[in-house]
């Protein structure tokens, strides 16, 4: 079975700006080239797991939405870290518009999409790293039976200390703790 990293996008891959689905919004957060080459030489695949309210309530369209992350996946593949898939859950339980009005199984705090991702590409989640920004990042991980659980809080962030997780201020601190020296 293969190991993998599972990232959030808003907060952990870029800057959380609030809904993103711009280039021009787009800021690629400091060290994460660094750490998913580091995972990618340590055997790992790449996986996003995203929620994408903004979609579910109107913000922006899911062709936005795939347009964006064209664009993305195409850097890392610049950066020699190609993520190997992106999962995103367009929906909100309370603020979705129409159809997108759902309390998904895919929606974090829930693990679906770390599942599907496990059954399509036959992941050891026991030997897998997640790395998120919120509290429901690291509670889709522990439900999903994911080993390491990395809460994001980089250096003025409020983001609130979380039970069963190790607190990161800067990505590199995830490089020696889950994969150990790059081969």
């Amino acid at each position: 079975m293969k190991r993998a990293l599972f990232l959030d996008r808003d907060g952990v891959i870029n800057v959380d700006h609030g809904y993103v689905y711009r280039q021009s919004d787009f800021e690629f957060t400091e060290g994460i080239f660094d750490l998913c080459r580091h995972a990618k030489s340590a055997g790992y695949l790449i996986f996003v797991v995203t929620n994408q309210a903004g979609i579910g309530r109107g913000l922006y369209t899911e062709a936005d939405f795939h347009e964006l992350t064209r664009w993305m996946c195409d850097v890392f593949a610049q950066e020699g870290c190609a993520i190997d898939k992106v999962y995103f859950c367009p929906t909100h339980p309370v603020h979705g518009i129409g159809p997108y009005k759902v309390d998904s199984l895919r929606r974090k705090p829930f693990p679906g999409m770390i599942l599907e991702a496990a059954a399509e590409f036959e992941i050891d989640l026991a030997g897998s790293v997640l790395i998120g920004d919120k509290p429901s990042d690291i509670e889709a991980g522990r439900a999903a039976g994911i080993k390491h659980n990395l809460l994001f809080a980089p250096h003025g962030s409020t983001a609130p200390e979380e039970r069963g997780a190790r607190t990161i201020k800067d990505l590199s601190e995830a490089k020696m703790h889950c994969f150990g020296p790059a081969e």
